[in-house]
């Protein structure tokens, strides 16, 4: 008889024991799409447990509609511009809506200090969070668990994020794992229209989305071009996307305009919300781009991905449990996390990328051999 994985725990709880959760991840849109496995996990663990979120608004996106969410709460980082009055009522009215739902858990998955305070004014039986690289008592005291993080880039976000669930003794189940976004029927309604009259259609159009809101991140504009122009060149049609963002947008003019690939590539930057460009992402054969949201969105939906890497480290925001290829150069001092080179916002490990390196790795992708 296999031994339970919990008997070696003495504090572990009993997920049968779970009315109520509430998962936080206030962060960026990546990272709180990579915390999307901890809702499907738990509720794997506890069906009869109802699991809230808590998010910053615009990044609700990432975890509306999933299907183990039963309620999603949001806090608005606009509240600060609009006075302190306003901002005070903002937080109580969220807070109050949260000290209504009684948690008997709370899952903080970052060490922001907010998380410790709702710990301790919330009030659940179990509370649980990340240890601190420099303990501080107030924070050992406001959770019932900590759990240990791993550095030095050797563990993926995602397994760190599922490491809450493991120090209270859940083990996730492999198929719970995986990302979940889901685009809705608003969405993918208006990207089938859209397409349509593209003459596009699922399946015969690669997605490139080369910008990050961090261009330090970014591939140069020159390769860019030559790997859409060889692209082209074998007869693919390539959407670019981007963000609704006047860098984002002008970097993809620059690149259709040196590429000059004609009506091969169809220019869609801007033109999407978050989840109108997961729909378009699911109906795109392969998906390339740098360490961006839109790479993790990749992943959540399925789609193959051939992804570039810089400064930033590949084993901690690599795509996730998808058909993918990771494309970096040999510096032997990377990811270094810095922006750019000695901070110069320009990193030489993706301006030295050729190419051809790419391009190899698209094919491998496609032939289902990454």
């Amino acid at each position: 008889m296999p031994v339970e994985s919990q008997s070696y725990l003495p504090d572990a709880i009993d997920p049968a024991a779970l009315k109520r959760a509430l998962v936080i991840k206030l962060r960026h849109h990546g990272d709180v799409l990579l915390a999307s496995p901890v809702l499907s996990a738990l509720k794997a663990a506890a069906p009869q447990c109802e699991i809230d979120a808590l998010v910053f608004a615009d990044t609700a996106a990432m975890l509306s509609e999933h299907a183990a969410l039963a309620q999603l709460h949001t806090l608005d980082r606009n509240w600060k511009k609009q006075g302190v009055a306003a901002q005070l009522a903002g937080e109580w009215g969220a807070f109050s809506k949260l000290r209504a739902r009684k948690y008997d858990i709370v899952i903080h998955l970052t060490d922001h200090p907010r998380g410790a305070w709702l710990a301790r004014l919330l009030g659940p039986r179990w509370s649980v969070a990340p240890q601190r690289s420099k303990p501080a008592k107030w924070w050992k005291k406001s959770f019932t668990h900590l759990y240990k993080t791993v550095g030095g880039g050797r563990r993926h976000t995602v397994d760190t994020h599922l490491d809450a669930l493991r120090r209270l003794g859940i083990q996730p189940e492999q198929e719970a794992r995986r990302l979940s976004l889901v685009p809705g029927v608003a969405a993918q309604t208006r990207v089938d229209a859209r397409l349509a009259e593209l003459g596009l259609s699922a399946g015969n159009f690669i997605q490139f989305h080369p910008a990050s809101r961090w261009f330090f991140k970014c591939w140069p504009i020159e390769q860019c071009a030559q790997l859409l122009a060889a692209l082209a060149a074998r007869g693919e049609t390539i959407v670019l996307t981007a963000a609704p963002d006047e860098r984002e947008k002008k970097m993809v003019d620059a690149i259709l305009t040196q590429a000059n690939v004609g009506e091969r590539a169809v220019n869609l930057s801007g033109q999407f919300s978050l989840k109108e460009l997961a729909a378009l992402t699911m109906r795109a054969k392969i998906f390339i781009g740098v360490d961006s949201a839109p790479m993790h969105i990749s992943a959540a939906v399925g789609t193959p991905c051939v992804a570039l890497f810089g400064p930033s480290g590949d084993k901690e925001w690599g795509p996730w449990m998808v058909p993918s290829e990771i494309v970096t150069s040999n510096h032997p001092c990377r990811p270094c996390g810095q922006d750019g080179c000695g901070g110069g916002k320009v990193s030489e490990c993706l301006t030295t990328l050729p190419a051809d390196r790419v391009l190899a790795a698209v094919d491998r992708v496609l032939a289902g051999r990454a």
